[in-house]
């Protein structure tokens, strides 16, 4: 007898174990939020190539690593905002910024605005960026632990590259006043893709998004990728921790005033940070 009711004991209990793997099962944190807002830090690596046109003659494509010594990895911080007004429909918010300077020996001559600065010659570049990414999910199909839907986004790049001339091809240091050339530009960069959240376990979410685009908007012509996958853990009610990995990548040709060129920007990184959610 007690045989027995050892085994029809046991039975529910297997049953419930298989079932708490199954994907109807409810987690403590749900697919997407009402509110929330991330900061933490960003381990970014910028990869760009950059040709500023002249008026009288088409620039060099200058690496900013190989040939300005701006070092393409850097922390930088970031802040984000989500907002989920009705069940399914979300917008949110992601800003960082990065600026980094350096002086380098050229190492062959570069033709930048028009002017030459030649190999052997010492300057200092400076690269500043600031970004601003807005999104808006419908999220079409919305379960107890998974939400899927169609993605549209917009990241707002502000770029400045700045080139000074600070010593010869002999060494001869290079006084205030002498060569120095700068290029801005304001780059849109639409996306349109998809977002994936899920839960699989109590406390876990996994999140992921993508999205391309290839873009005319004024005087820009451009191909835009986007994607993001990464991870959530919150063991507590109203806080959690992010990791994720990021990618972005802007292949841009552009007519303006402020820069007549070619731009090729890929920005990817892992982010770790802390969110405040309901």
């Amino acid at each position: 007898m007690p045989h027995s009711v050892r085994r029809r004991t046991s039975l529910p209990l297997a049953v419930a174990a298989v079932l708490a793997t199954l994907p109807g099962i409810a987690a403590a944190v749900e697919p997407v939020d009402t509110f929330s807002v991330s900061i933490g830090g960003y381990i970014t690596r910028f990869d760009t190539r950059l040709r500023a046109d002249g008026e009288f003659f088409d620039g060099t494509t200058i690496d900013l690593s190989r040939d300005l010594g701006l070092d393409k990895d850097d922390m930088i911080g970031f802040l984000g905002v989500t907002w989920r007004p009705f069940e399914r429909h979300e917008v949110g918010l992601l800003y960082f910024q990065n600026g980094v300077d350096s002086e380098k020996r050229l190492e062959r001559d570069i033709m930048f605005e028009d002017h030459l600065y030649q190999a052997s010659a010492t300057v200092r570049g400076h690269y500043d960026l600031d970004a601003i990414e807005a999104y808006y999910t419908w999220w079409g199909f919305f379960e107890e632990n998974w939400a899927l839907g169609p993605r549209v986004g917009l990241t707002w790049y502000q770029i400045e590259l700045g080139i000074e001339l600070e010593a010869d091809v002999n060494g001869n240091p290079i006084g205030s006043g002498g060569l120095n050339d700068s290029v801005s530009a304001d780059l849109p960069a639409p996306t349109l893709g998809a977002a994936w959240r899920w839960t699989p376990a109590e406390d876990w979410r996994i999140v992921a998004d993508a999205g391309w685009f290839s873009t005319e908007i004024n005087d820009i012509h451009g191909d835009v990728i986007f994607a993001r996958g990464g991870v959530e853990w919150h063991p507590w009610d109203h806080f959690g921790l992010l990791l994720d990995y990021t990618l972005s990548d802007i292949d841009a040709r552009t007519e303006r005033d402020s820069f007549t060129g070619h731009l090729k920007l890929r920005n990817s990184g892992l982010r770790l940070g802390a969110t405040y959610r309901f």
